[in-house]
């Protein structure tokens, strides 16, 4: 059977957060900016055609994007033990940019630890558990390779600006135990709802990320951040196919992404 067959009757979700200025971001990245560099009306072509453009500047980790594995190291080592300053230059990466992510087209688990407290939206500052995350995969099998989202619920407020990002109150998310857990099932990448990926506690702020160093730095697993998951919550989805393709720049440490889930719709 053909593949667009097989997908017919399927439904797809844009897991991605629309990019824009002023959306909530991490303080340590560059924000987001567009303008239009041309309007229409400042040249006229002899037929009266007109045409507009933009100028886009943004830091690789704003909105939903892609970490490479150059993203982070611990004691000057990137993942596999390359020393970061040997391969590290004004221009980016020399290896482990975001332009070596190979594009991911597979099954993807969705752990939702939000429904296994029975709510929609996990308290602000609480720490996943690995405990949270057997709970939430139940008698669904994580095989190495797969994608692992973690759905907490924040990307419900996304609106809200200083409560998502969370500075005073911080940020759901799994915690190093959580982070182990993920990695002994060798995911090809794993992802959530939140600028980190990442428990950060009240008035902590991005102070220490253990889980960005056993996942990119001990594991070599790519993470998505700040992806749009409450649809694919919503709809109860646990296990479908998700498309991931991000921006492939040369030497970045991360690069904007738009995945996509497609799931089976329901009779």
């Amino acid at each position: 059977m053909s593949l667009w067959k097989m997908l017919e009757g399927s439904r797809v979700l844009d897991l991605a957060q629309p990019m824009r200025k002023g959306m909530p971001q991490s303080p340590n990245h560059p924000p987001f900016r567009m303008a239009l560099e041309r309007r229409h009306g400042d040249m006229v072509r002899s037929d009266g055609g007109s045409a507009a453009n933009e100028i886009i500047v943004t830091g690789g980790h704003v909105g939903t994007h892609v970490d490479a594995l150059a993203h982070v190291s611990q004691e000057g080592l990137l993942h596999g033990g390359v020393a970061a300053a040997e391969v590290m230059s004004h221009e980016g990466f020399g290896s482990l940019g975001i332009d070596g992510f190979e594009p991911y087209v597979g099954r993807c688990v969705l752990l939702d630890v939000a429904a296994v407290h029975g709510v929609k939206t996990l308290p602000a500052g609480y720490e996943v558990t690995a405990d949270d995350l057997v709970r939430a995969a139940g008698d669904l099998e994580i095989r190495e390779g797969d994608a692992v989202l973690v759905g907490t619920g924040w990307s419900r407020l996304w609106e809200s600006g200083e409560e998502f990002v969370g500075r005073r109150d911080g940020v759901p998310g799994p915690g190093a135990e959580a982070g182990r857990w993920l990695a002994e099932r060798r995911p090809r990448v794993v992802g959530g709802e939140t600028i980190a990926f990442e428990h950060i506690a009240p008035g902590r702020g991005h102070a220490t990320l253990p889980v960005h160093r056993i996942m990119l730095v001990e594991s070599g697993v790519n993470i998505v951040e700040t992806m749009r998951l409450a649809e694919l919550l919503d709809a109860g989805a646990r296990e479908f196919t998700l498309v991931l393709n991000p921006l492939p720049i040369v030497g970045a440490t991360g690069a904007p992404v738009r995945p996509l889930a497609i799931i089976e719709e329901r009779p």
